[in-house]
């Protein structure tokens, strides 16, 4: 079976098709997702579907994150280790990024579980990890669904709006991601600088010596 007829057989039931075809994406990328996503895009007919495809598709890949994360808290640590290293280069998780994806996780686990679920690749794995640090499921459920809606949303309505107009859907696509990209690396690097400068400004300064008081005579 090829992917196209396995699209079609996922169109087949609908919304509930459509969510199900995003949580196989999680497991199996039959297509990059922003590629899936705007083929999704094509299909809708109007701006009600549209809408309730976007929240299919993020809740289908919500429970997909959500089976990576139970896997990854079930398995721990040791156990997930080994299946990367053994595995991993099967599926394009290998050992040096679940190490990057784990150490991610030493800031802001909101953040870092939102902002990943926009990027590439890294959406699709991020969850492991997630699973065996065993991070508080409700916000990582919550970062999880926002992070997707933002990933999912573009390319679906791009899809929507390319009906028709005969653009190559892929490489739109692309430049789509690029673009997200690069704008989430300014946000970070601004956001690195505006800590900066609001970094206590007395630390930078050496601190002033006391006055001393002058002994009284015969002391």
């Amino acid at each position: 079976m090829d992917t196209s007829s396995t699209i079609a057989m996922f169109l087949h039931f609908g919304l509930a098709g459509i969510g199900c075809l995003a949580i196989a994406e999680k497991f199996i990328p039959l297509l990059p997702s922003y590629v899936l996503l705007m083929l999704l895009g094509l299909t809708v007919p109007d701006g009600a579907t549209l809408a309730m495809t976007i929240l299919a598709t993020s809740a289908g890949s919500v429970v997909g994150a959500i089976g990576w994360y139970g896997l990854g808290r079930t398995l721990g640590s040791q156990r997930i280790e080994r299946l990367v290293a053994r595995f991993g280069k099967f599926v394009l998780l290998r050992p040096s990024l679940y190490r990057q994806l784990t150490d991610a996780y030493r800031g802001n686990h909101f953040w870092v579980t939102l902002i990943g679920q926009t990027l590439p690749t890294v959406r699709i794995y991020l969850a492991l990890p997630a699973g065996v640090l065993r991070l508080e499921p409700r916000a990582f459920v919550m970062a999880t669904a926002i992070g997707t809606v933002i990933w999912n949303m573009p390319f679906l309505s791009l899809g929507y709006a390319l009906r028709g107009s005969g653009h190559d859907p892929v490489s739109l696509g692309f430049w789509v991601v690029v673009a997200l990209i690069a704008v989430e690396v300014a946000l970070f690097l601004g956001f690195r600088l505006y800590k900066r400068s609001l970094a206590p400004r007395h630390l930078a300064q050496p601190r002033a010596l006391p006055a001393r008081v002058p002994l009284e005579e015969g002391a």
